[in-house]
């Protein structure tokens, strides 16, 4: 069974995240400004302060943040989630980023047991509230089977 984190909680992240707390009733979360997460802690998403923090607790964390720049700190950083998720977690980035940075994100993490997706979305605001987005998803079919729920 999962544990899911999501990270990242703007216009994208925000309906995204609360879609996953109606289907599974828990969610870690963490955004870099708390006030973009208070109506979903106020949902019962669970805040966490850190990266390291939601990492701890979850086996499986969604990303979706602005930039590659802050993917690239989201995974890579000395406290993101390559260095501070435990073996066997699977990662998915729905961020639109390089595909230079998705195989260094990817070959960091196998080297640590850790899978990672990465799934770019397609769809705006829109599609993520009325949950219609389009999900490209690139990474180990046997990963991205067993998250297809």
């Amino acid at each position: 069974m999962f544990k899911i984190g999501f990270i990242g909680l703007g216009v994208m992240g925000r309906p995204m995240a609360q879609h996953l707390l109606n289907k599974y009733q828990e969610l870690y979360i963490y955004t870099r400004t708390k006030k973009k997460a208070e109506e979903l802690i106020q949902n019962g998403a669970i805040w966490c302060d850190t990266i390291s923090e939601l990492a701890q607790q979850c086996n499986l964390i969604f990303t979706i943040v602005g930039m590659p720049s802050d993917v690239q700190d989201v995974y890579l950083g000395k406290t993101g989630l390559i260095n501070s998720c435990k073996p066997e977690t699977i990662l998915i980035d729905m961020t639109t980023s390089s595909p230079s940075l998705a195989k260094e994100i990817y070959q960091k993490a196998l080297s640590k047991n850790i899978y990672v997706l990465d799934a770019p979305v397609s769809g705006g605001d829109i599609g993520a509230k009325n949950q219609t987005l389009s999900i490209m998803v690139g990474g180990d079919e046997k990963v991205f089977e067993k998250v297809q729920e």
